[in-house]
């Protein structure tokens, strides 16, 4: 018998969008690794994965520095990982160590970012579970079983399409768009319903110009994940580059309203209001912005902004 945890269940323990959970999960950034009757669900050990990727994003590190530090907290955690186990888990942003017994851990740098306990991550998952047992006396049927007899698999799109998908992710960091482009097509023959890889061809085939298809691959994407806020942003953004301004604006809006915490939304959102007369509704977005992004050359932008929407 595993204890196993759903999506919904996964994102309402750690306050992360679903869509959010579905993205990191079909990128392969980090996700559930059992899957059962067509359905994914996560491990404790996974979950300890999740709360770093959320604690080091928060931290302001680079997804690629966050991905470097999943692979070795996976490689720091043991199989039989536990919320029991007395283990605190410890980054500085370049590397995560697990150390057993509490022992205080400093890291070379003197700075320690993100820190958690797993006990303590056991007794969020107790809470959860006291909630639903609440829940289902009051006659309220939960979203999934917390506890499945099954076991484990990788629980990816399918080898050729993932792999396809990260090699085309490195090609475009690279810079080498024409093969990132035909490893995201590759992916998509393969597994016709990766909606990640549509969106990032979609903001590929929208860099070169080609808005049709762009705007079909963004909005295919989200017939597949309509909670995709990734797609959802940048077919707002297309809309607004060819002058759709009310239906970027209507995109943008649900952006928001779906991943309150997706800074450039608010700050495209903001903009896009300016230019359509809503000063109001402009500066309430473009506060937020400034909320969540205080230093960057964009945040100097959005004060500018706001200085010519002031009152």
């Amino acid at each position: 018998m595993t204890e196993l945890y759903s999506i919904p269940e996964v994102a309402k323990l750690f306050a992360v969008q679903e869509s959010r959970l579905r993205y990191w999960m079909q990128t392969g950034f980090v996700g559930p690794t059992v899957r059962k009757n067509n359905r994914f669900y996560y491990t404790f050990r996974d979950l300890c994965a999740v709360k770093a990727a959320k604690d080091l994003l928060a931290a302001g590190l680079t997804p690629q520095k966050v991905r470097k530090n999943l692979e070795a907290l996976r490689r720091s955690l043991p199989g039989d990982v536990h919320p029991a186990l007395r283990m605190r888990v410890c980054s500085d942003g370049e590397n995560v160590v697990a150390i057993a017994d509490d022992v205080a851990f400093v890291p070379a740098t003197g700075q320690v970012v993100m820190a958690f306990n797993l006990p303590a991550l056991g007794g969020q998952i107790a809470t959860l579970r006291k909630e639903q047992v609440e829940e289902a006396e009051r006659g309220v049927t939960p979203a999934a079983p917390g506890v499945v007899e099954t076991e484990s698999t990788e629980a990816t799109l399918g080898p050729t399409a993932y792999c396809s998908f990260m090699e085309a992710c490195a090609a475009e960091d690279r810079g080498e768009i024409e093969e990132a482009e035909r490893l995201y097509r590759k992916a998509l023959e393969v597994d016709p319903h990766l909606a990640a890889a549509m969106t990032n061809l979609g903001n590929l085939r929208h860099r070169a110009g080609d808005t049709a298809e762009a705007r079909a691959l963004y909005e295919k994407a989200l017939d597949h994940d309509p909670g995709l806020a990734e797609a959802r942003y940048n077919l707002g953004n297309l809309l607004e580059d060819l002058g759709e301004t009310e239906l970027a604006i209507s995109e943008l809006v649900r952006v928001c309203q779906q991943a309150p915490d997706f800074a450039d939304a608010h700050y495209n959102l903001g903009i896009a209001l300016v230019r359509a007369g809503s000063k109001a509704r402009a500066r309430r977005h473009l506060h937020r912005y400034l909320e969540l992004d205080t230093e960057s050359e964009w945040a100097a932008r959005a004060k500018e902004y706001l200085q010519q929407v002031a009152a």
